[in-house]
């Protein structure tokens, strides 16, 4: 059990979820330390509240880290992967539309340091996940869709939290069907609904803030640090 605060690199400052990173790290000086913030352009000033920051040019003189949280572009993404396989540091990243070329690099990292790689990093939907899949396998031969919900500003469809839950779902065998809404500034909304013959089940979780998602990414990276090499899920550290 760690008693001393991780050390955190915050990979993708500048974006929103590095803003809430910053932010909500600086909350619990106790279990987080922010060694350092990297953003893509060169920053100014340099120091913010204590915590230095840097280009993503300048990633290989950062100070040293335990865990590296990156919320980048698919472009950052190698760099900040090879920079903690050479310093054996953990790394969390929520980063989206990495390619399969990068996904293999993921799983040969995870050979030599601990690692989570998700598409959604609040608890909760780590919780539903697995209520999915303990569903799915009780009740087969039931209707299964996956619906969700988000702002008009996603262009993704559907979700990749949705694929997610319905992955979940197929690993029991089961089929999945997915129905994607894009309204106003709705944060997450993801249904799974099974449906037998009279009955039906309803599994809903509700984002109603972004910080759930910056606050579970800080929680997966101190459950991270100090973990053997592997490549782990949100829901195998909600402990």
């Amino acid at each position: 059990m760690n008693t001393s605060p991780t050390r955190l690199l915050i990979h993708g400052a500048s974006g929103r979820m590095g803003q809430a990173l910053l932010r909500l790290a600086a909350a619990g000086p106790e279990r987080y330390q922010v060694v350092g913030a990297v953003t893509r352009r060169t920053p100014s000033p340099r120091v913010v509240d204590g915590v230095p920051h840097f280009a993503a040019s300048e990633l290989a003189g950062v100070p040293a880290f335990d865990v590296a949280i990156d919320f980048s572009l698919p472009e950052g993404f190698d760099p900040v992967l090879a920079l903690c396989v050479e310093r054996k540091a953990a790394l969390v990243s929520g980063t989206t539309g990495i390619s399969s070329a990068q996904q293999s690099a993921l799983a040969a990292a995870a050979t030599t340091i601990p690692l989570v790689w998700a598409t959604n990093f609040s608890l909760g939907v780590a919780v539903l996940a697995e209520l999915v899949e303990r569903a799915a396998s009780a009740l087969p031969g039931w209707d299964i869709d996956v619906v969700e919900s988000h702002h008009v500003h996603k262009k993704d469809a559907p979700s990749g939290t949705a694929l997610t839950l319905g992955q979940a779902a197929a690993s029991a065998g089961a089929q999945v069907h997915y129905a994607s809404l894009r309204a106003g500034d709705i944060v997450g909304e993801h249904t799974v609904q099974f449906a037998g013959l009279g009955e039906r089940i309803e599994l809903v979780h509700r984002a109603t803030h972004r910080d759930v998602f910056a606050r579970g990414a800080l929680h997966v990276a101190r459950k991270l640090h100090d973990r053997p090499a592997g490549d782990y899920r949100v829901r195998d550290l909600l402990d």
